[in-house]
């Protein structure tokens, strides 16, 4: 039997062009970034991380940065809003820096007794910040003019649009994720990481007909602890009857990837080797990685680029 999954990993997304998305994410929302790489499958487009200081599994948020593909609009079978576990008594700091910012605050979140609020991003993806409790001792990133104790911390979770919910509620069941209560059309599921990070699922049951582009999530990541634990899902996926993808190697986590009942790609992915493989902590996100097998061609790879922080 294959142990539970608990929590998010990571959450990957499409922006638009790269200078901007890095400047919203490092200067507005604070976040730390935490590795410069490519698309292994586009060695011509960056792969962009964020997180919280320590990189740790359930903060980041990645981004393919493909300018030609067109402006997303929510559509059902996708995870429609990211959101971001934030201190208690944090939410008056992020409204007025939002309006300092000139984002506009869509909405007041009061979900399931979470209180929070709803901004897009500057591709239009809809994110959350929400009061979360136990996540004050995560390190955040130090950011000007943003106080430690209103940080960013990393995932509260996200939530899937759906036509039905009901074999995607059986597959977080399965995966070990417990049912915790419903409010209008949205089911939510929690889990139990140690982190508290990336522990809530919502599954909002609405039909969208929108279509993927800039500011959609590509896919969400589940984490689990190594290879063996990988390896044992990726069977027990077999035996529900899903088509699971042979591991692939990521250089700071390996990944299985399947298309959950729903239509929501989702992907199994190891906390192991992390994001200091390959550079130390107070480094990270400090120059361009590629894997071992594109490394002859790095001159090509760098020339087609665009800096980030120029």
């Amino acid at each position: 039997m294959a142990d539970k999954i608990k929590g998010l990993h990571h959450i990957t997304a499409v922006s638009g062009p790269p200078k901007q998305n890095y400047e919203f994410y490092t200067r507005v929302l604070g976040l730390r970034f935490t590795k410069k790489t490519i698309n292994f499958d586009d060695p011509g487009t960056y792969h962009l991380y964020y997180g919280n200081y320590e990189a740790t599994p359930g903060s980041s948020i990645t981004f393919f940065p493909w300018e030609a593909v067109p402006q997303g609009i929510p559509k059902t079978g996708e995870a429609t809003v990211v959101s971001y576990a934030v201190p208690n008594d944090s939410i008056d700091f992020w409204s007025d820096r939002f309006k300092k910012h000139g984002v506009e605050i869509l909405d007041e979140v009061n979900r399931f007794g979470g209180q929070g609020i709803r901004v897009k991003d500057i591709e239009g993806m809809m994110i959350e910040l929400v009061e979360s409790e136990g996540v004050d001792s995560i390190k955040p990133k130090k950011t000007e003019g943003i106080p430690n104790k209103s940080a960013i911390r990393g995932f509260y979770g996200t939530t899937l649009s759906l036509a039905d919910i009901g074999r995607t509620a059986e597959l977080l069941q399965e995966f070990g994720w417990e049912k915790s209560g419903e409010e209008s059309n949205i089911t939510r599921f929690l889990s139990e990481p140690e982190n508290h990070l990336g522990a809530v699922i919502d599954l909002k049951k609405e039909n969208l007909n929108g279509r993927f582009g800039r500011g959609s999530v590509h896919h969400i990541a589940f984490r689990v602890p190594d290879d063996d634990t990988q390896l044992a899902w990726r069977e027990k996926l077999k035996e529900l009857g899903f088509n699971p993808t042979p591991v692939q190697d990521r250089q700071y986590f390996r990944s299985v990837y399947f298309r959950e009942p729903g239509g929501v790609l989702f992907e199994i992915a190891t906390d192991i080797p992390g994001f200091t493989k390959d550079e130390e902590l107070e480094n990270l996100g400090t120059d361009l990685k590629l894997p071992p097998w594109y490394e002859k061609h790095r001159e090509e790879i760098e020339s087609r680029l665009v800096p980030l922080d120029s």
